[in-house]
């Protein structure tokens, strides 16, 4: 007797979409790094005005205000520091990213704590922000970690099966 062949594994759209955006948080985060290594030894505060001139926004406007003074106390070594943090973290999505693309399964459990550990975080500041926008962000992030959890069931019942098949 010959047991039915297994279909051919596709990779989820969903698993897919999660592996995109953490690599466009990848990207992100790189781009902070490097500018913020690119400000070093530089006039911040003049790069801010820069900044607040380029994207049109009225240099009297409060944020534009409060980015521009904040600026000005923006120190080198805070600088370096910020840069440091956000090159490890575009290598932590990047490598998380490509993992997930590929369906490691480490990657899949790292998604599934980085996403965890977001969560009391975005549900404190809902509580104390509740807007849409903080609405939306913490169900997201909910509904990214209940698909994982979920994936990484499925997986392993596949895996499982083609154990089992390999063996007949």
């Amino acid at each position: 007797m010959t047991s039915a062949p297994i279909p051919a594994h596709k990779t989820p759209l969903g698993l897919r979409s999660v592996a995109a955006f953490e690599l466009f948080k990848g990207v992100l985060f790189l781009t902070i790094g490097l500018s913020a290594l690119f400000l070093i030894h530089r006039d911040v505060d003049q790069a801010a005005e820069n900044i607040v001139r380029l994207l049109h926004l009225d240099p009297a406007w409060h944020y534009s205000k409060l980015f521009i003074y904040e600026s000005a106390k923006v120190t080198d070594t805070r600088l370096r520091l910020v840069a440091l943090f956000s090159l490890t973290l575009a290598a932590i999505r990047f490598v998380e990213g490509y993992g997930l693309w590929h369906e490691r399964a480490w990657a899949e459990w790292l998604a599934v704590i980085s996403a965890t550990i977001y969560i009391p975080i975005e549900l404190r500041h809902f509580y104390n922000y509740p807007t849409r926008a903080a609405a939306v962000i913490f169900l997201v992030n909910v509904a990214i970690v209940l698909y994982l959890g979920l994936l990484l069931t499925a997986n392993h019942r596949r895996k499982v099966l083609e154990r089992a098949a390999a063996l007949s």
